[in-house]
């Protein structure tokens, strides 16, 4: 099975033998992880100070 990979857009193998799935090589992942780890990604929620009850 394939799809797209996240971060490049080529062509991904879903299957149990590629360990960087969803991503078809080790560089997108560790690109991906890069863009977490500098908070160019976030996760949406309540901001630091926010008095809101969830």
């Amino acid at each position: 099975m394939s799809s797209i990979c996240p971060n490049c857009k080529k062509n991904s193998d879903l299957s149990v033998d590629n360990k960087f799935r969803p991503f078809c090589s080790e560089k997108c992942k560790l690109i991906d992880f890069g863009a977490w780890a500098s908070e160019k990604f976030q996760i949406p929620g309540a901001k630091e100070g926010d008095n809101e009850s969830l």
